[in-house]
């Protein structure tokens, strides 16, 4: 993430997505060998993201030395991507030559994105290439810390008894009866729920 020179408030997102494709490779009328490969995508994004320069300290700080993780930070904002698998699109087996060179260098592959695989990734031009078009949806944003002004107000306490007549000789249970299962209290609103549902209006106490 870096800051938009011409536009105070913006930053560039700079994401890069790795994938790990796995295929079957049929060779004559042998069974199927199992390959695993490797797609790389970039994605640029503008976004705004307010200013501020203010440096933050914690109190999470490591005895008797400088805490690496908050030593550097600041009150800009955090890009965060989220992500869905994939979607295969298309697939194609083509020929390695030069025009259809490698796009990516070993060199530019975090290790931890190495490691993912059993063996050591091929680069070289040899045998063929498979190329893999998917389609990923995702979320990019940022976020930042934010003070809010929130009114507090002290603890009410009653200071008069309820004299609620004869409520004390009502059944508690036929008065659950009565009350609509809370269905939006638990999942998304998705609609109204349905009165004939044995299961909302069903209680047992």
């Amino acid at each position: 993430m870096e800051p938009v020179s011409f536009h105070r408030g913006f930053y560039t997102v700079d994401v890069r997505y790795f994938y790990k494709v796995t295929a079957d490779a049929f060779v004559g009328a042998a069974r199927p060998v199992e390959v695993c490969g490797l797609c790389v995508f970039d994605k640029r994004v503008i976004l705004f993201g307010s200013e501020g320069s203010a440096k933050v300290f914690s109190s999470d700080l490591s005895v008797d030395g400088l805490d690496e993780q908050n030593l550097r930070k600041t009150n800009l904002p955090t890009a965060v991507v989220e992500v869905v698998d994939p979607i295969v699109l298309n697939m194609k087996l083509v020929d390695v030559c030069e025009c259809h060179p490698c796009d990516c260098c070993l060199s530019e592959i975090p290790p931890c994105i190495c490691s993912c695989f059993g063996s050591d990734l091929c680069f070289g031009g040899d045998g063929k290439r498979i190329y893999v078009t998917l389609g990923q949806f995702s979320i990019i944003r940022l976020e930042r810390d934010s003070q809010l002004l929130m009114p507090v107000y002290d603890y009410c306490l009653p200071e008069k008894e309820c004299a609620c007549g004869g409520c004390g000789e009502e059944d508690p249970c036929e008065i659950f009866r009565h009350v609509k299962f809370p269905v939006n209290e638990f999942f998304p609103p998705n609609g109204p729920a349905p009165d004939n549902c044995r299961e909302l209006k069903g209680c047992h106490c």
